[in-house]
């Protein structure tokens, strides 16, 4: 699948949050959990897992189905989801799948021979005694497993600290042994919970969920969900089991920290950094179908410092690439790669009549899996006056046309055509009207260079907006 390097980075229709990237070989693959278009809940899918070339992050290729929630001990009504998953490869060479169900608090594990091949339940991390670790007088709730593995020892982390839940004391480090699931030693806090960060430098950054390690040089970065729950936030330390300190923001899947007023509509937040060939990315998800259950991957490249800091990135559209996109050379672009998506005046609907006044990426149709031959695109939904749609960053070079396919009704308007979110437009796009959709194209002459572009609706009506075309 090669969609010249846009985010989601995997098609439009795919819904894998929480991802956790690794590089075995020369392929990355995606460990994350499995949403479902439409869904009434988190995670209602099985695993699945989805690779690309470590030398080019366009060409995802889908690996299958890893595990399923009837596999799943502990679920025998199956009615329980598969969360946040994590993979490291062990001593022996296999690969290891920490995951949690939703309703136990149970850190459970599956192995494999391949990083994408059918993985089988292992067992539960347990302490040495046997008992299940989470079942312990005194032990905190088992969630969103992340792992990493030096030698012989796994280092296990793992904590559920919603700010309204007293007495959780942050995210816990655990050592395990050889074979992969007994607790060594259990270690205090590696990044305090909202009660125990005042006076502290996470004050305000908190750790809240989504626990992740990575080792960068001779540190080690832990990345979590904060109190905000929307940003990924880093900590450094020397050591894997305590002494880190706060980093700072890595991505917010509203850009706030970057933009006084959010930029897409904001929502939980869960993802990882990797090294994938000689270059640094952050995985992440941004939530669609006016829904907390429609979540889907983005990535950006991000610089690490020689200080070791990592600067907050932008949400873009060109992520995976790595670069702007060429603009003229696109077929079209889909609005779903639109990184930006907000309003600039109130809606022009009947909230009170249960109309839905945001806007928002959808799809028609239903859920579906790759094996499908009729897949559904993602479009953006509920344009109304004043609502804008941008796109992180393209190359133009010799535009002297816009075109954008819609449906809907658009009355005296169309699109304000913008290169920055607040400047003044260069020109205006036009904008079909009717039940299907529809083509309209412009004269409008975007400077050469490398730029956003933002479309502002405006006039009055509701749209529904699928492409945008350069020539």
């Amino acid at each position: 699948m090669n969609n010249h390097g846009m985010n989601p980075y995997l098609p439009s229709w795919e819904y894998v949050p929480d991802g956790e990237p690794h590089v075995f070989g020369e392929r990355v693959y995606v460990y994350g959990s499995h949403d479902r278009f439409g869904g009434y809940a988190f995670c209602q899918n099985d695993y699945v897992c989805w690779s690309a070339p470590v030398n080019d992050l366009t060409d995802w290729r889908y690996e299958g189905i890893l595990y399923t929630r009837a596999e799943a001990p502990h679920n025998e009504d199956g009615r329980q989801c598969l969360y946040a998953p994590d993979v490291t490869r062990g001593p022996d060479g296999r690969y290891y799948l920490y995951y949690a169900l939703n309703e136990s608090s149970v850190i459970s594990v599956a192995v494999c021979d391949t990083p994408a091949g059918k993985y089988r339940y292992y067992g539960d991390v347990h302490h040495p005694d046997g008992t299940t670790l989470g079942a312990r007088d005194g032990d905190e709730m088992q969630f969103d497993p992340g792992v990493l593995t030096e030698g012989d020892t796994t280092w296990l982390y793992s904590g559920f600290c919603p700010p309204m839940m007293p007495g959780r004391t942050g995210a816990i480090c655990y050592r395990l042994a050889a074979d992969m699931l007994t607790v060594e030693q259990v270690y205090p806090a590696v990044v305090p919970s909202v009660q125990n960060a005042k006076g502290t430098g996470f004050e305000g950054h908190a750790f809240f969920e989504a626990s992740s390690i990575r080792k960068v040089g001779e540190k080690y970065y832990f990345i979590y969900s904060s109190e905000r729950s929307h940003e990924l936030c880093y900590a450094v330390s020397d050591h894997l089991c305590g002494g880190f300190t706060y980093g700072g923001t890595l991505v917010d899947n509203g850009d706030l920290g970057l933009c006084g007023t959010a930029r897409y509509f904001t929502g939980n937040n869960h993802g990882s950094i990797e090294n994938i060939n000689g270059r640094w990315y952050i995985f992440y998800h941004r939530h669609t179908n006016s829904s907390m259950f429609c979540r889907q991957g983005m990535m950006e490249p991000i610089e690490i410092m020689p200080d070791g800091r990592i600067p907050q990135v932008e949400m873009t559209t060109s992520g995976p690439n790595g670069a702007p996109l060429p603009a003229a050379a696109l077929d079209e672009l889909p609005a779903y790669a639109a990184c930006n998506l907000y309003m600039t005046q109130p809606p022009q609907v009947n909230v009170e009549a249960g109309q839905n006044p945001f806007p928002y990426i959808t799809q028609d149709g239903a859920d579906t899996m790759p094996e499908n031959t009729d897949k559904p695109t993602a479009y953006i939904r509920n344009l109304t006056p004043g609502t804008v749609v941008g796109f992180k960053y393209l190359d133009f070079h010799g535009i002297t046309k816009v075109s954008v396919k819609t449906r809907g009704m658009c009355y005296c308007g169309g699109f304000d055509v913008l290169l920055t979110p607040d400047g003044e437009p260069i020109g205006t796009a036009a904008a079909s009207s009717g039940n299907e959709w529809g083509w309209q194209t412009s004269a409008l002459v975007i400077p050469d260079g490398v730029s956003a572009v933002y479309f502002r609706m405006k006039g009055y009506g509701n749209l529904s907006l699928a492409a945008v075309k350069f020539e």
